[in-house]
């Protein structure tokens, strides 16, 4: 009897407005916490017994959670579309992995929320001989208030062929430095920013271009990446991928496994974190990082930035910081541009 042949969701076959089905989040304060634990945030306004004056005390997901209380799903636009996505075919079976992915942020997403996610493709193009594909993700709470969306682009064929891995996490030389000793996570002081944030509204005349951010700095390992992996409010996971199978992942672009972009992305909201105060994120805040080079288990990467920017805009004060990620061997994991609102959000 002949196989059937799958209808594969390959590059051919996505065309913008394909569409999933709406999700439905209910976001509790552990939900939050544990995204917090998972993103290792050690910051005690996540947790249940925080407490965060900046949103009448109840508790606020970090910025990044967005990925999480509405999720991407492609693997769930490919079968509403009619197609089996290649992460999950059985005759032609690989990646699409991250490349990039922008999140503009309007709301807070606070616990008892009721948060409804939508996504579709939004473009799709070529650079370079690679194949790319872009997808939006919105998301709403009960009261149809806009909460945030983001674009999500994924590499659905590569030019290139796998990416080399190091040979094991170690020091380099050259690397750069690590962030100075009094840049370790800062408890909560008065229940609305971290003692040692570098701003607020009120001191946004006093921001220069060229400021320097509080630095953070991670280690990744396989602990953390498998319980990120594990942490879903929607969808069904996919138990083998990049991030949990070091086999499949040898035979795509990364040569190995990796954590995930959108884990990167939440290391970095936390480092902005430390030199803004939370209510920054919204009202016009967004954060754009590109994944440049793989961040692995046993890496420790060093996040450090500076002001690059600083505007008004439709009766918003704005600032802009440019944030890089460099591991120890002193290579670039990741590249960031952030806008945060420091007035009139």
């Amino acid at each position: 009897m002949l196989k059937q042949e799958e209808r594969l969701w390959n590059y051919e076959a996505v065309e913008p407005g394909q569409q999933g089905q709406p999700t439905l989040v209910a976001l509790t304060a552990e939900n939050i916490g544990e995204y917090a634990l998972a993103a290792q945030n050690p910051d005690p306004r996540y947790q249940e017994a925080g407490d965060n004056l900046e949103f009448d005390g109840r508790l606020a997901a970090m910025p990044t959670m967005a990925v999480t209380y509405a999720p991407l799903l492609r693997d769930d636009i490919a079968e509403n579309c009619g197609f089996v996505a290649l992460e999950r075919s059985k005759q032609a079976r690989r990646q699409t992995p991250f490349a990039k992915c922008e999140v503009r942020w309007f709301a807070p997403a606070l616990e008892g929320d009721t948060i409804t996610g939508t996504r579709r493709v939004l473009e799709k193009y070529e650079r370079r001989g690679s194949r790319f594909v872009t997808f939006r993700v919105e998301a709403s709470n009960q009261r149809g208030q806009r909460l945030a969306e983001y674009d999500y682009t994924c590499i659905f064929d590569y030019a290139k062929g796998q990416r080399e891995v190091p040979s094991a996490p170690g020091t380099n030389p050259g690397a750069a430095p690590g962030p100075p000793e009094d840049a370790a996570v800062t408890p909560v002081v008065d229940g609305s920013s971290p003692a040692n944030s570098l701003l607020s509204p009120a001191s946004y005349d006093k921001v220069a271009i060229g400021d320097q951010l509080a630095a953070l700095q991670i280690t990744e390992s396989t602990e953390v990446i498998l319980r990120k992996n594990r942490l879903r409010l929607a969808g069904e996971p996919n138990p083998s991928n990049i991030h949990t199978d070091e086999e499949f992942a040898r035979q795509n672009i990364f040569g190995g496994a990796v954590n995930s972009g959108p884990a990167t992305m939440s290391y970095v909201d936390q480092m902005l974190q430390r030199s803004f105060p939370l209510r920054a994120f919204y009202g016009g805040g967004r954060l754009l990082m590109r994944a440049i080079t793989p961040f692995r288990a046993g890496d420790t990467v060093t996040f450090a930035g500076e002001v690059t920017g600083i505007r008004e805009e439709a009766g918003k004060k704005l600032v802009e910081c440019r944030v890089k990620g460099i591991n120890q061997r002193g290579e670039l994991v990741s590249l960031s541009d952030a806008t945060l609102v420091l007035a009139g959000g």
